[in-house]
């Protein structure tokens, strides 16, 4: 049997100015605004929008429904979703079962963090593999699984 393959790749997206993207990646369907910075082996799919002057670093995963402000970082590996499992299993191309998840400005997610669909506010650090799983409503660094506040900023 051969199979079906299928390319990794750029299309459909809509880059500000002087973006840097470090291939391989799979972006498509997404706003990236101007300076950005795109490592490699990244995936972000559509309806997702970055804010200027973020970066992004290598193997990381930005599901549908996210939108990311301005002067962000967010390190190796971070993983975002958008589908809670709200029926005991995948949502399986149900798309009204995904939830939306919004990151302010100047916020730094550690490698390894797990995003779930939350809100996080301006001024939040999040440490290397935490697990974000609740709204973050004040500033401060967070950490732990589930993150918890460790530090006012």
């Amino acid at each position: 049997m051969t199979p079906t393959l299928l390319e990794s790749g750029i299309r459909d997206v809509s880059f500000g100015e002087n973006v840097k993207v470090v291939q391989p990646v799979n972006l498509y369907g997404c706003t990236i605004g101007d300076n950005v910075f795109v490592g490699p082996f990244v995936e972000i799919q559509k309806r997702v929008t970055i804010g200027k002057n973020t970066k992004i670093q290598s193997h990381t995963f930005i599901c549908e429904l996210v939108d990311i402000g301005e002067d962000c970082f967010i390190g190796h590996g971070v993983m975002f979703i958008n589908d809670l499992f709200s029926k005991g299993g995948p949502a399986r191309g149900d798309q009204s079962l995904w939830k939306h998840t919004h990151i302010g400005n100047h916020v730094s997610i550690g490698s390894n963090a797990t995003i779930l669909p939350v809100s996080i506010t301006d001024h939040v650090v999040i440490g290397a593999g935490s697990v974000v799983t609740k709204d973050i409503t004040r500033s401060g660094v967070y950490a732990g699984n589930p993150a918890r506040l460790i530090k006012n900023l």
